[in-house]
């Protein structure tokens, strides 16, 4: 097979999709990659290593798109690239089509197939291309937290582990998944006051056992949070719906309960945000601010450290680009349940029914 590693052009985004050790591991079983120019530069991988690996160098995106059968990227294709996708081309990447509807409907036109990171889910309902890089948005979502908790970025003043006769920061974490946890077990590291939720009382009943003493579990309810609202420092939002848009658990109305200056930072802002106040910001312009509340809603938190995560994503993500390649898209989902379902469009038909359902627009399983 044909595949191309395209230069990411999303906003301050310096991930690659692969290491130039995944590029190998595709050129031994006999495949063709073609890398555009810088693609991994800003991750730490010069153009030398890709073609040491047996890639072929192209100096465009547009060759890049043009050559490929499969494009093997980090984040959704934006508007500038949605022309270059071709029909029956495969596109492998994270897209979160229920955030974004020009997104979802260039899709559909495109007669692509498209296969999501982040609906690929194991018998036991763990999503494996999403893990890494949620270990790496919940940790950085505390070191965020604590950074615009100074008052030069907006904050409080608040020093996130306090000193002896000052408290620390109170941290609110809302959901208890891979991100959630990460977020709570960083801040706690930090020193901070944390309380995290979910409605899952065997997950609370799990987390309270392995984290620090001074995380604290709550089961959420909209009462429980006002009440945490009333004297959060800094809350992390961190729920997610596998492949559908989030739900708003801090509508607007509730940020009257929040002190001025206090941080909210939106994890889960690629899948429409689970604070009705947030909107998507970048690495170059990360926060605003609203009735006196810091938002901070970057849409690829992990791409401020692009080495840590493109290791990781390879990591994750390689056994299934070799899938793929070796057998086709077709067949690699039919051995692999697992892998099928990352299918949301295929060849402008909708297969994945949570993006169907929110758009209202036809769905058709993948089976058919």
């Amino acid at each position: 097979m044909i595949v191309g590693l395209p230069k990411e052009i999303k906003n301050n985004e310096n991930r690659v999709a692969l290491t130039p050790t995944g590029v190998k591991e595709l050129v031994d079983r006999g495949h063709t990659v073609f890398v555009q120019t810088a693609a991994g530069a800003g991750s730490g991988f010069p153009d030398d290593e890709y073609r040491n690996a047996g890639a072929e160098i192209l100096p465009t995106i547009e060759e890049v798109y043009a050559k490929a059968e499969m494009i093997v990227k980090v984040k959704e294709p934006i508007a500038a690239e949605y022309a270059l996708v071709k029909p029956g081309q495969l596109l492998f990447t994270y897209f979160h089509f229920a955030s974004d509807e020009a997104l979802t409907q260039a899709m559909i036109k495109s007669g692509a197939v498209c296969l999501a990171y982040e609906t690929v889910q194991l018998p036991d309902r763990t999503l494996p291309l999403l893990i890494p890089m949620s270990e790496i948005a919940g940790k950085m979502a505390a070191q965020v937290a604590a950074r615009y908790l100074e008052a030069p970025q907006g904050g409080k003043g608040k020093l996130m582990g306090g000193v002896p006769g000052v408290k620390p920061a109170k941290v609110l974490v809302l959901g208890a998944g891979i991100v959630g946890t990460n977020a709570a077990a960083v801040a706690a590291g930090m020193g901070a006051d944390v309380t995290i939720t979910d409605i899952s009382l065997p997950r609370l009943r799990y987390l309270d056992q392995v984290l620090p003493a001074n995380v604290k579990t709550l089961c959420s309810s909209k009462g429980a949070i006002i009440e945490e609202l009333k004297s959060a420092d800094a809350v992390i939002g961190s729920v997610l719906v596998p492949g559908a848009r989030c739900p708003h658990l801090v509508t607007k109305d509730m940020l009257q309960y929040m002190l001025p200056g206090s941080v909210m930072v939106d994890v889960a802002i690629d899948q429409g945000g689970c604070f009705e106040t947030s909107h998507p910001t970048t690495h170059s312009e990360p926060t605003y601010m609203l009735d006196g509340i810091l938002h901070y809603a970057v849409a690829n938190i992990p791409g401020a450290v692009p080495y840590s995560s493109t290791m990781a994503l390879t990591n994750a993500t390689l056994p299934y680009v070799l899938k793929l390649a070796d057998k086709g898209w077709k067949q690699a989902c039919k051995d692999d349940a697992s892998l099928a379902k990352g299918l949301n469009i295929v060849e402008g038909k909708i297969t994945f029914k949570a993006v169907a359902d929110y758009y209202s627009l036809p769905y058709e399983p993948i089976e058919l």
